[in-house]
């Protein structure tokens, strides 16, 4: 890990020497010199990222499909987000306003006696090795994905927001984050007041997301994939995924109803236990098509509900939703 780390750290500090660092000075904002280094590495990471969607998760897609791509103008919207997420765009834009406010709120809880508690120091000499506290931070963001994930579902408010998410009949390496932004940034704000919770830290939790993110953008590519029996239960493949985008299965009650509160199925997003252990889990070798059900069969006036062809209509008809005027 120390020599990755130094890897890292060394193109992070060219990346932001020869671009960042002059922009912000030409832009007047030296004084944000340390949070533009961040940014840095956060952009690096998403540069990192793209690559590997390009030069090997998009060919998978074109040696095994699922489906033929019938609709490449749904696909250049789910660039547009990736772009926007994996780029930094979005988190620059947290940055300037919610990030100031949740540190302004775990300060003055510090101050008024709140201890600072870092998970991996529960069991000194093996909890703080660097691969063990790493597998900790990763199980328990990835209960806490599970859980804001089946809150998505179960939440009437939330689902007309996630199902920007969802509407995507043509899923590609590219629909991960095809979300509603205020999705994106309730999502967020859990995730990072979980962050500042249980002490992660800043270069494990840049890990867990980059990680977590590249494996997304697998599990929702157009390929005809499955990692076998066992596989299967160890981590989440394209085809455990895909079933839960599936018309009348991703976001339906399950049958049988083994939880009768699940609305959905497979709501993992980095391993498939949590499913397993809560009783969500369809591990079906099947690979239907995806999408909503209101999509594709009509309601009783015989209409099917739009959720917008492109990014800002897509934005807007959400936002409609919410406020139960479409």
């Amino acid at each position: 890990m120390n020599w990755l780390v130094g890897w890292f750290g060394d193109a992070q500090q060219w990346l932001f020497e020869s671009a960042v660092q002059p922009l912000l000075f030409y832009a007047g904002m030296a004084n944000l010199l340390e949070d533009g280094y961040a940014a840095t590495g956060w952009l690096l990471v998403g540069l990192l990222q793209i690559v590997i969607m390009v030069c090997v998760i998009a060919p998978l897609q074109l040696w095994r499909p699922v489906e033929a791509v019938t609709d490449r103008k749904a696909i250049r919207v789910d660039i547009i987000y990736t772009l926007i997420h994996r780029l930094g765009l979005f988190r620059l834009a947290l940055f300037f306003t919610l990030d100031p406010l949740w540190d302004a709120i775990m300060g003055r809880l510090h101050v008024w006696g709140m201890p600072a508690f870092h998970l991996d120091d529960i069991w000194p000499g093996i909890t703080d090795n660097a691969w063990i506290s790493l597998l900790m931070y990763l199980l328990v963001f990835d209960l806490v994905e599970y859980w804001i994930h089946r809150g998505q579902h179960g939440y009437t408010w939330w689902w007309k927001l996630h199902a920007v998410h969802h509407s995507q009949r043509q899923m590609t390496v590219w629909s991960d984050d095809r979300n509603h932004l205020l999705d994106d940034v309730i999502h967020d704000t859990i995730i990072v007041l979980v962050a500042q919770l249980i002490g992660v830290a800043p270069g494990q939790f840049v890990a867990i997301v980059a990680l977590t993110q590249l494996s997304q953008s697998l599990q929702h590519a157009n390929v005809r994939m499955w990692f076998g029996w066992i596989g299967e239960r160890l981590w989440i493949s394209p085809r455990f995924h895909r079933r839960h985008h599936a018309v009348g299965i991703g976001h339906e009650p399950m049958a049988p109803v083994r939880n009768k509160k699940a609305h959905g199925n497979n709501f993992g997003v980095l391993l498939p236990w949590w499913d397993m252990l809560f009783g969500t889990a369809n591990f079906e070798l099947r690979y239907d098509p995806t999408g909503i059900r209101d999509q594709v069969r009509p309601d009783a006036a015989g209409q099917l509900r739009d959720y917008g062809q492109g990014f800002w209509s897509q934005q807007w008809r959400a936002i409609l939703r919410l406020m139960g005027r479409a």
